[in-house]
C-alpha cells in the first residue's frame, strides 16, 4: 500500500510540473495566493515546477530500488 501512495505523490508531482511549465500564466494567480506577501512570476513558476519533475523523478527512483 505504502508503494501505492508514492506512485501517486509522483504521478500528481509529474502532472502539476508539467502543467507549470506549459502553461504558467494559470499558475500565477494560485502562487499570488500562496506567497501572499511576495509577488509571484513566471520564474518562481517555472523554478517550482522543475522542483516537481525532480520531486517526481526521486520518487520513482525511490519506487525502483525497492
Amino acid at each position: 500500500m505504502n508503494s501505492v501512495i508514492v506512485g501517486v505523490v509522483a504521478q500528481l508531482s509529474l502532472a502539476f510540473g508539467v502543467a507549470g511549465l506549459f502553461w504558467p500564466d494559470k499558475f500565477i494567480v494560485l502562487f499570488d495566493v500562496l506567497m501572499f506577501p511576495w509577488t509571484a512570476s513566471y520564474r518562481t513558476v517555472r523554478a517550482n515546477s522543475l522542483a516537481a519533475i525532480a520531486l517526481s523523478v526521486l520518487l520513482v527512483a525511490r519506487l525502483l530500488s525497492r
